[in-house]
């Protein structure tokens, strides 16, 4: 492909989610122009919480997103508290309100998706959102790449950035297509009203209840009007991947019969319950192709046991608009140092996150309890420092970004 001239680059950006908008945002501070092309026709996040630890955290703040966004928020003072599940013993919990900003410059926080969606979409220039347009393929075959939407209409454009989630389209110009593998895993998710949820799960913890065969997390969002409950149990047969798809009050009861009392309290105070098949795919060996790359979950999905999509989608977006700012002359070369760049530790995580559903469901037994006897003598917060240290500009000195 041919140069182009640094004041004319063109970047299009498929997917208004938390890594769309924020590579929008990186890429509007590195001074360069681009537009995201959103299928929805408004911008709306439908999942519920989500965890914003040190390393995204240290991002919105360079985004001068950070301030609005710890309004909206829950600062946490208590991470990572594992729980037995059927009388609450605590296997280890983090204090994060005398460690966490020491040790990494930034609070952890808990919020809607929304909320967050929203800080992000505030730092981006409000023209280059185009909303309703939905990307069908992307070919590669021109000088150029050249987007197609649905309504016949394309558009040609220097770089095409895939922040379009899952079941990506833009995928297709990277790599081979595949299916997504069914984990055998069902996620519940739920929103309960502060005003009738207890004192314990109003607590300014992330709290994680591990048992056979399950696992339930708990902590409040939206400044704490809220609490975000999320749990995950064998995968039920009718069960869709969908943010939308419905269970009853007495499928997800059942799922934690026999748990402390205190989350059958919990649950059946949930309003609508959302329930999803938990899909994985295994790390790509490769995200980008000429001047297309991808992006976030398009990239790299991982399992929701770390904590780490979004902060991993935000990630991508800082490193790719530093490499493409530093490369302006050559997209295609900085598009593939990013890949190098983030791939090692993506991969790390999606592995790491993938690991621990095995480690949650343990059942009682031996190593159960060798599993809880770890929990009590280990310490994330410390351990998981490759994670929460993380800067894109330290990856971009050439140093490690990965353990």
């Amino acid at each position: 492909m041919a140069a182009a001239a640094p004041d004319t680059l063109s970047v299009a950006i498929v997917g208004g989610g938390i890594g769309g908008l924020a590579a929008a945002a990186f890429l509007h501070r590195a001074g360069l122009n681009c537009t995201v092309y959103e299928q929805a026709p408004q911008l709306t996040e439908i999942g519920a919480g989500l965890v914003v630890a040190p390393n995204a955290a240290r991002l919105l703040r360079r985004l001068g997103a950070l301030e609005e966004f710890a309004i909206r928020a829950v600062r946490l003072e208590v991470g990572f508290e594992f729980r037995r599940w059927e009388d609450g013993t605590v296997l280890s919990a983090e204090d994060l309100s005398a460690a966490c900003e020491q040790l990494y410059g930034e609070h952890t926080y808990t919020a809607h998706r929304a909320d967050l969606l929203d800080v992000i979409k505030s730092v981006v220039p409000p023209g280059c959102l185009r909303l309703g347009e939905q990307c069908v393929g992307v070919l590669t075959s021109q000088s150029r790449p050249t987007l197609r939407f649905a309504d016949g209409t394309t558009v040609e454009t220097d770089v095409v950035i895939g922040a379009d989630g899952m079941h990506s389209v833009v995928r297709g110009a990277v790599t081979n297509p595949s299916p997504a593998i069914d984990s055998g895993i069902s996620a519940f998710r739920a929103l309960v009203p502060a005003d009738r949820a207890s004192d314990f799960v109003r607590r300014r913890a992330q709290t994680i209840w591990v048992g056979p065969g399950h696992h339930l997390v708990h902590y409040p969002v939206s400044a704490g009007k809220f609490v975000n409950l999320v749990a995950f149990a064998p995968a039920a047969e009718d069960a869709v991947e969908s943010w939308t798809a419905t269970a009853t009050m007495e499928e997800f009861l059942a799922e934690f019969a026999g748990w402390d009392d205190r989350l059958a309290d919990l649950i059946s105070a949930a309003g609508t319950i959302g329930r999803w098949a938990l899909l994985d795919r295994p790390p790509l060996r490769r995200w980008s192709r000429g001047c297309v790359t991808l992006l976030g979950d398009a990239a790299h999905p991982m399992f929701p046991f770390f904590a780490q999509g979004a902060a991993q989608a935000i990630e991508d977006a800082a490193l790719l608009a530093r490499c493409l700012a530093d490369g302006l002359d050559d997209p295609a070369a900085a598009l593939r140092r990013y890949e190098t760049l983030r791939l090692p530790r993506t991969s790390q995580i999606q592995r790491v996150s993938h690991a621990r559903s095995r480690i949650n469901h343990l059942p009682d037994g031996p190593l159960q309890r060798q599993r809880d006897l770890s929990f009590s003598t280990a310490n994330p917060l410390v351990d998981n420092g490759w994670i929460y240290g993380y800067d894109p500009d330290t990856d971009m000195a050439g140093l490690p970004g990965s353990p």
